[in-house]
């Protein structure tokens, strides 16, 4: 039986808005596996200057992050999608060992295969420190702000 993960290709408004809102949410959960299975077992990922390739490797890359990136918050945002491809922003929140809070601003490029799974993802990401006064995000986004856009700054 092939593994699916709804909504499917060709995304129109509300299935591209869906897809952005579960993978928002199954990263707020700093799960590993959970996040790996929606994506293909052979999926190749650009993250920074890191190539991952595959569902072990997606789950190892994972561990590390959430094991540095400490109370970790995102928020994503469609920004176009066209028939199975989905680019988003996003901004996510962290802390590192030292106490240190950062917030990190990216965008995201996003294939999907026939079945909805996420076969190649291009993160670009860039850091800035702040004060924990600062913080803007604390923990999942409610379920009254699903699909509303994110801050620029």
């Amino acid at each position: 039986m092939t593994e699916s993960r709804p909504p499917f290709p060709p995304f129109d408004l509300t299935t591209a808005l869906q897809k952005v809102q579960a993978a928002e949410d199954a990263w707020n959960t700093c799960d590993p596996h959970r996040v790996s299975l929606a994506y293909t077992e052979d999926s190749v990922w650009r993250n920074r200057d890191q190539f991952v390739t595959g569902r072990a490797q997606i789950v190892d890359f994972l561990t590390a992050k959430w094991e540095r990136e400490r109370d970790y918050a995102l928020r994503k945002s469609l920004w176009g999608f066209r028939q199975n491809r989905i680019g988003v922003r996003f901004q996510y929140e962290c802390r590192d060992a030292s106490g240190q809070w950062w917030r990190s601003y990216g965008n995201e490029l996003w294939e999907f295969d026939e079945h909805g799974l996420m076969r190649r993802r291009e993160a670009s990401i860039n850091d800035v420190a702040i004060d924990e006064s600062e913080r803007r995000y604390f923990g999942p986004r409610p379920e009254a702000e699903h699909g509303h856009e994110i801050p620029l700054q």
